[in-house]
């Protein structure tokens, strides 16, 4: 017979994370209403800060808006369409975009730095905790 010890605040967390997941697929699907798109993204942990990568093909800062607090980040913008050039398929996203991502720890948001390199938005957010 296996004895489970009950974990109260591993169950929360559990829940806090499930939570997080259901918040972030609705911040996803409103990203996907008519006429919006929501870049992919990745998340680390260096354990002094998050480093939140969006993919952004062809977007140029000129047509980036970032905005960091503590516990979100929100990218938008626009991907401009180039001239028609006689696809007979594209799968490829333009226009509006945007897309709000719930942190899972407090950053400081007025120590951010952001770098768009080769279509890659990388946003390195130091934690409350390292400050």
């Amino acid at each position: 017979m296996t004895i489970r010890y009950w974990q109260p605040f591993r169950e929360i967390e559990t829940l806090r994370r499930q939570l997080d997941q259901v918040f972030d697929e609705i911040t996803h699907s409103q990203s996907d209403a008519p006429g919006t798109w929501g870049p992919a993204i990745e998340m680390q942990d260096d354990g002094d800060n998050l480093i939140l990568k969006a993919q952004l093909p062809s977007v140029e800062g000129k047509d980036l808006d970032v905005q960091v607090t503590r516990d979100s980040v929100a990218i938008a913008g626009d991907r401009p369409q180039p001239p028609e050039q006689n696809y007979l398929h594209s799968e490829f996203r333009y226009g509006k975009f945007q897309r709000v991502i719930n942190l899972p720890v407090a950053v400081q948001n007025d120590q951010v730095s952001a770098n768009l390199t080769n279509g890659i938005l990388t946003l390195t957010l130091p934690n409350v905790s390292s400050g």
